[in-house]
């Protein structure tokens, strides 16, 4: 490793965990479903499917105690709850969304290098 990996990675240390919450596949999913506006629970489900209700659960908690998705109640019978993203969530977006044009682009080439990869761990058992 280059002297300077090590310190790249040093100053990364604090925002590793900033980093797996908005780099895991749920909570990307999840910006995406909610750049339009407020969606409920169900909403957001069905929009990242196949997400469990547990996942979508712990997601949106970690999403919220971020600061990136507000929770609103409103008291109704059954209570309603709304999801938002919020200003900092919005500002996920952007990058979000060039990751996501990123993979629809390079897609391809990507499934390509995995089968030569797989054939030739095949061909080497």
């Amino acid at each position: 490793m280059k002297p300077g990996n090590n310190e790249l990675i040093d100053r990364c240390r604090p925002v590793r965990t900033i980093l797996s919450r908005v780099g895991d596949k749920w909570s990307v999913l999840i910006v995406i479903a909610l750049r339009e506006g407020p969606m409920r629970f169900n909403e957001i489900k069905r929009a990242a499917e196949p997400i469990s209700q547990r996942m979508l659960t712990l997601t949106l908690k970690g999403l919220e105690r971020d600061g990136l998705v507000s929770r609103t109640v409103t008291p109704s019978k059954p209570p309603r709850v709304d999801y938002e993203l919020t200003a900092l969530g919005h500002s996920l977006r952007e990058p979000v969304e060039a990751l996501g044009r990123w993979a629809f682009d390079h897609h391809a080439e990507i499934d390509d290098a995995q089968t030569r990869f797989d054939e030739a761990e095949l061909a080497s058992e």
